[in-house]
C-alpha cells in the first residue's frame, strides 16, 4: 500500500536538507566539487529517493564530481539513517540536474536577442508608405 503523498514530500524535503549540509560539510572527496542539491523525489513506497544535484564547473568538474557522489552514496544514506530517525531509509540515486544551466543558456541567448534588436534602429530599413 503506498505512503500519503504528503509523507512522501515531507520526507524527500528533510532528506534533500540533510543531504545538502553532508555533502557541504562532511565529504572531503577532493573529487567533489561545488554541489547544489536542488531536488529530491522519493518514491511513493518510500523505498527509493532520486537525489538531483546541480555541479558547477565544466563537464569534467560534473563527471569527477558525480563519481565522487556515487561513491560517497553508502556514507550518505548511512548519515541519513542517523539524521531522519526512521526505520528504512530510502536507497538513494543520485542524478545531475542541468536545468539550472540550460535556465542560464536561456536567459543569455534571450539578452543577446535583446541586444540585437536594440542596435538596429526602429525604422532605419523602413520607408514610409507616402512617399
Amino acid at each position: 500500500m503506498p505512503a500519503n503523498p504528503s509523507r512522501a514530500e515531507r520526507l524527500a524535503e528533510v532528506i534533500r536538507a540533510e543531504t545538502s549540509a553532508i555533502v557541504q560539510r562532511d565529504l572531503k572527496d577532493p573529487r567533489i566539487g561545488f554541489v547544489s542539491v536542488t531536488d529530491v523525489v522519493v518514491s511513493p513506497d518510500l523505498r527509493r529517493a532520486k537525489i538531483y544535484v546541480s555541479v558547477l564547473g565544466d563537464d569534467d568538474v560534473k563527471r569527477r564530481t558525480m563519481e565522487g557522489l556515487i561513491h560517497a552514496t553508502g556514507h550518505i544514506r548511512s548519515e541519513l539513517g542517523g539524521r531522519l530517525g526512521i526505520r528504512f531509509v530510502p536507497e538513494i540515486l543520485f542524478r545531475l540536474d542541468e536545468s539550472i544551466e540550460r535556465g542560464t543558456r536561456i536567459v543569455s541567448i534571450l539578452r543577446e536577442v535583446a541586444e540585437e534588436q536594440s542596435r538596429e534602429s526602429p525604422g532605419s530599413d523602413r520607408r514610409d508608405p507616402q512617399e
